[in-house]
C-alpha cells in the first residue's frame, strides 16, 4: 500500500460510489454539540421538538439542491432494506444564522448523537443510524 492509498479515506467497492464508505462523511463534533445543534434547530422549527420527530434522524436540505435530492434518494434506498425513520428539514425554515451553518454543508444528517455531512454512501449511512 503506498502513501496515496493510505491518504484515501474512501473505500469504494465495485467502483460503486453508493456503496462507498467515506470516513470524512462522520462529523467529529461530541454527542453534545449534537445535542446542541438538534436544540438550536427545535427553537427554530418546534414542530420537531414532539417527541416521534425528536428521535428521528433528520435530513438537512433545501430545493433546487440536487445533491440534497441525491442524499434523500439514498435514504430511500436505505429504508427499504433497513428499517430508518427520517424526517426532511428545509434549511430555508431556519433564521439567517442558522441557516449560514448549513448553507455550503447540505445535505447534512443529524441523528440524534451524529452529525454526517455528505458526501455520504448508503454504507455511511447505515454505519451511522445503527
Amino acid at each position: 500500500m503506498t502513501a496515496d492509498d493510505r491518504s484515501n479515506k474512501s473505500i469504494t467497492m465495485n467502483n460503486n460510489p453508493e456503496m462507498s464508505i467515506n470516513s470524512n462523511a462522520l462529523d467529529t463534533d461530541s454527542p453534545n454539540t449534537v445535542q446542541s445543534l438538534r436544540e438550536s434547530i427545535i427553537r427554530a422549527l418546534p414542530e420537531l421538538g414532539d417527541s416521534e420527530k425528536s428521535r428521528h434522524c433528520w435530513l438537512l436540505g433545501t430545493s433546487g439542491c440536487h445533491l440534497c435530492d441525491v442524499a434523500d434518494s439514498l435514504m430511500i434506498q436505505l429504508s427499504a432494506v433497513h428499517p430508518i425513520s427520517y424526517h426532511y428539514v428545509d434549511i430555508s425554515d431556519f433564521d439567517d444564522l442558522l441557516m449560514m451553518q448549513f448553507a455550503t454543508t447540505i445535505p447534512v444528517v443529524l441523528t440524534p448523537t451524529q452529525r454526517l455531512n455528505y458526501p455520504f454512501s448508503i454504507l455511511d449511512l447505515q454505519q451511522a443510524l445503527a
